[in-house]
């Protein structure tokens, strides 16, 4: 539950720390003191979006702090889940909003987002305020109320996984059914395409391969001519000799001298003679070795166009045309197996179909039972809350398939005797609405697992006896967790645990908001000053002592109060 909150700089609130109890906590003032910025601030502190608004005039920043104890355990499950540490009892939520736009979110001293603070805080406290009862009329919202009510949530998670997988199952059989024709000029392209492909037989390294040889090519008549030269220069013709032959006479002087003065000398030529035939050996190879001389510029020419066309149409290497040779392929090979792929696809569907319908009607069968017990339960509180006559009725019809199932809830009611049921936003009034919303969550709040239950302004459009029965309804709900209510009505605050009041000051040309808690004799004020809202007097005064002090005596008879 919600023990302590800490506000700072927030609107008309310089500071002020909040103390709230167990059972119902009642916060009454003036209307503008300032009830609806500890609304504001316990949004905030839930992760709610906030607005710079909210920071006190001639303030860079302000913070909201609260400490919750008694955690119930799926909020200890979220916390573990996001990396929190916490005891048993405690967890402190600080959010400090700045000026700049940034917001500080701190739980139990480690930083966290404002998303994982609204994820976390689900489990906190619930507010239920005059928007609620706006959401009370419109009929979309009525099937999660039935949900809450079944507690559907597995059987909600099964069907909606079987919607979605239902829907990509129609989405790709849908791509496949195509029209046809176009499925045939996309055959006929990529046959083609494919074709153009793989007749070109296309290598990699192959364009800077044909590169090359279209350089040699070019020059194969001036390459020709330099290696005969070079070969005439080695090994001579008929009528000079050449390097080699000249070698081989010295070699043959030299050997004819006596001595081995000259033996290194000789050595040396004797290599030079064999590097020389080397050489020329190569020179032969190269003349001689293959297609070098004999290659066809043309024929070379026109292969290398052929590849350059086809890297404009396909890629700008053979790497990627030959992705692309791949990829058209198995397109090719996807529409071709299409119709074997569509009867596969068609089997699957009507599975799934089946299997959706058996959820739905296992969602529809909890919802028409959970809704049955929701409705004696309604009547039986809203019959407490001075509506004798009324009759409350979910109705459940099936309709299409969506992804919360086939049912279509909406809630109809009769609020006094020989009216027909109706729906709910045709004939609900201001204050049959706030009862009705009061009701709902009374009947909720036995299922949710939330420890705190914010009310605000909940009793707008009832007065008298029928307040009177809201508070006692609201104290009812308070047995079994915290209830915080913000009200106009004597009649509530006489039921108050804990009666806080928040009342706003001048000083200096500044507005100060506070919050305190009252005690009896200051209760007493209070609740004579909301039932006239004029002077006070001695019967106002005694009025509301005794409203007071007859709840405490029912209390006390009921072994509330010792």
């Amino acid at each position: 539950m919600l023990k302590y909150l800490h506000i700072e700089n927030i609107a008309v609130i310089e500071k002020a720390d909040i103390e709230f109890s167990t059972g119902l906590n009642v916060l009454t003032g003036e209307t503008g003191a300032g009830k609806s910025i500890v609304i504001d601030s316990i949004n905030a502190v839930l992760g709610e979006r906030t607005s710079r608004e909210l920071i006190r005039s001639g303030c860079e920043a302000a913070v909201v702090s609260a400490e919750f104890c008694g955690l119930n355990c799926s909020t200890v499950k979220a916390l573990n889940e996001n990396g929190i540490s916490c005891d048993e009892d405690g967890l402190i939520i600080s959010r400090k909003l700045s000026l700049n736009g940034k917001s500080t979110i701190r739980l139990n001293g480690q930083p966290v987002t404002a998303g994982m603070l609204k994820e976390i805080a689900k489990g906190l406290i619930n507010i239920h305020g005059q928007h609620d009862n706006q959401a009370l009329l419109n009929p979309e919202n009525h099937i999660v109320y039935i949900d809450s009510v079944a507690e559907n949530s597995d059987k909600l998670a099964d069907y909606y996984s079987e919607f979605k997988k239902l829907n990509a199952i129609r989405k790709e059989l849908a791509k496949l059914e195509d029209d046809e024709d176009d499925k045939q000029r996309r055959t006929e392209i990529l046959r083609y395409q494919i074709e153009e492909l793989e007749g070109a037989d296309i290598h990699i390294g192959e364009t800077e391969k044909l590169k090359e040889q279209l350089e040699i090519a070019k020059n194969a008549e001036r390459i020709s001519a330099s290696l005969n030269q070079a070969h005439m220069a080695l090994f001579g013709d008929d009528d000079t000799d050449g390097a080699v032959s000249l070698t081989d006479n010295a070699i043959r002087a030299l050997s004819s001298l006596p001595g081995d003065k000259l033996q290194k000398t000789l050595a040396c030529l004797n290599d030079a003679k064999a590097y020389l035939e080397a050489a020329g050996a190569d020179i032969n190879d190269f003349a001689d070795g293959g297609d070098s001389l004999g290659l066809d510029a043309e024929n070379i020419g026109a292969r290398l166009d052929l590849l350059f066309k086809l890297m404009l149409k396909y890629g700008d290497s053979e790497q990627k045309m030959l992705d692309f040779l791949t990829k058209a392929k198995q397109e090719l090979e996807d529409i071709t197996f299409s119709d074997k792929r569509a009867k596969e696809l068609s089997d699957e569907l009507d599975e799934s179909t089946q299997r959706l319908i058996k959820l739905g009607e296992d969602l529809s069968l909890s919802r028409k039972k959970a809704a049955s017990e929701f409705e004696k339960s309604v009547i039986q509180v809203l019959r407490y809350l001075n509506m004798p006559s009324v009759n409350f009725k979910v109705g459940i019809n099936k309709g299409r398939y969506t992804k919360r199932g086939c049912d279509e809830v909406e809630f109809l009611i009769s609020a006094n005797a020989g009216e027909e049921l109706r729906p709910m936003s045709k004939i609900a009034s201001g204050g049959e609405l706030s009862r009705i919303m009061l009701a709902v969550k009374s009947v909720l709040s036995d299922r949710d697992t939330v420890d705190t239950l914010i009310f605000d302004e909940i009793d707008t459009g009832i007065s008298g006896y029928t307040a009177g029965k809201v508070g006692v309804q609201l104290k009812k709900v308070s047995e079994s967790r915290q209830v915080i209510c913000v009200t106009h009505l004597a009649q509530i605050a006489a039921e108050a645990d804990n009666h806080l009041l928040i009342e706003k000051s001048a000083e200096n040309g500044r507005t100060f908001t506070k919050v305190r808690p009252l005690e009896y004799g200051e209760r007493i004020t209070e609740i004579a000053r909301i039932m006239s809202g004029a002077e006070l007097t001695e019967n106002l005064y005694n009025s509301a002592k005794e409203l007071i002090d007859s709840r405490k005596q029912l209390k006390r008879q009921n072994g509330e109060e010792k």
